[in-house]
């Protein structure tokens, strides 16, 4: 059994199927990609793997939990969806914090070592507001590793970012999965799928039309 299992996901939101009998599964030590184009549902089944939507029919096991029966959420998730959750009058360090405080797993070691390792100054003082968007999105991936957990979902990532932080960001994801952690990454950008994935299921209006180990 995989650490992360979507079985026969559906949702229905009025007149449109916005996710049509999805499935598809991660393993701890695993980079597993949803490829599609914008409307191609990524979104919306990572938005459900990690307990923000309720499916209207389908199941998410995260581990031991089966999600809207034994648990809301994973019992231990970093997540970076449609853009990075920042509080604009707060620091990079501040941001962290505040969600850091909620359940306590990381540390200011921990949070310093997640903004150094996407290229912040952990010290910077400076308000989020000021920040370029590239900058945000590097906060809003520290934020999601910060606390090392079991499954580390990241819709597009690599928005904003320059060739630099792609890098910075394929390292990050290697070490991830080095660590053990099941990894779920979704792109509209196949080559950048295509260096950081074990394996790619591929979306379209919905539905997995296809998967493919890399």
């Amino acid at each position: 059994m995989s650490y992360l299992e979507v079985h026969q996901l559906t949702k229905v939101i009025g007149p449109e199927t916005v996710l049509d009998s999805v499935s598809f599964e991660a393993d701890r030590g695993q980079v597993v990609g949803l490829e599609g184009q914008n409307g191609s549902g990524k979104t919306m089944a990572m938005r459900a793997v990690c307990g923000l939507i309720r499916p209207t029919e389908g199941e998410v096991r995260v581990g031991d939990a089966l999600l809207w029966r034994d648990a809301d959420f994973p019992p231990s998730v970093g997540l970076l969806i449609e853009g990075p959750s920042l509080l604009d009058s707060y620091s990079a360090r501040a941001n962290l914090e505040l969600v850091a405080s909620v359940r306590k797993v990381a540390d200011s070691t921990d949070i310093e070592r997640a903004l150094a390792r996407v290229g912040l100054d952990p010290n910077d003082r400076r308000h989020v507001r000021k920040y370029s968007l590239g900058m945000k999105q590097r906060a809003g991936i520290a934020m999601a590793v910060m606390e090392a957990p079991d499954l580390l979902v990241l819709d597009e990532p690599t928005n904003a970012l320059d060739a630099s932080a792609r890098e910075t960001l394929a390292k990050i994801i290697r070490q991830e999965r080095e660590r053990g952690a099941a990894v779920l990454l979704s792109s509209h950008d196949g080559e950048f799928l295509g260096g950081a994935c074990d394996v790619i299921y591929h979306m379209e209006l919905g539905r997995v039309t296809g998967c493919e180990g890399v």
